[in-house]
């Protein structure tokens, strides 16, 4: 587990990379299962990559990566909108994406375990009108394939600032 702490860093860089160069990108904080840093890149007005470095408690301590590709649906909420006097946008979500999970399984003298699984984050965003920030809450029905197979339900919420 400790290699995984000196590069996490690597890693983090080497998948932000390619998403950096452009207008669009969000980055802010993620708290729930998991807890930490949110990134989302807007490809055009409708889908999204998000990804999530962050720390997870759910079972055992562990390191938690994840990277979703999201499709994005306006209107939906028009009348919630309407009703709460919103200026920004109120839009819904879904994607599909993968997660990796380092356990840290000291405790137990065991090796560390790893969890790799398949995502699907249903959620709702609000980007404000007069700001380069966006809100958004989340659950996410998560499927483990390795080492086992074990499905989950997690929830978060987050925001995130535009640059």
């Amino acid at each position: 587990m400790k290699k995984l702490y000196w590069s996490a860093p690597l890693l983090l860089a080497v998948l932000v990379a390619p998403v950096t160069s452009a207008q669009n990108l969000g980055v802010g904080l993620i708290v729930g299962e998991p807890t930490g840093l949110s990134i989302k890149k807007w490809l055009d007005s409708k889908h999204a990559l998000d990804l999530g470095l962050g720390w997870s408690s759910s079972g055992s301590d562990s390191f938690h990566l994840h990277g979703d590709y999201l499709f994005h649906q306006y209107g939906l909420l028009r009348g919630l909108a309407s009703d709460l006097d919103l200026s920004g946008n109120l839009t819904t979500y879904l994607g599909l994406g993968a997660r990796a999970k380092f356990r840290d399984n000291d405790r137990h003298h065991d090796d560390d375990d790893t969890l790799l699984g398949v995502r699907v984050p249903l959620g709702i965003s609000y980007q404000f009108a007069d700001a380069p920030v966006d809100l958004f809450i989340e659950a996410v029905p998560t499927l483990d394939l390795i080492p086992d197979s074990d499905f989950s339900v997690h929830a978060a919420l987050g925001a995130r600032y535009y640059f």
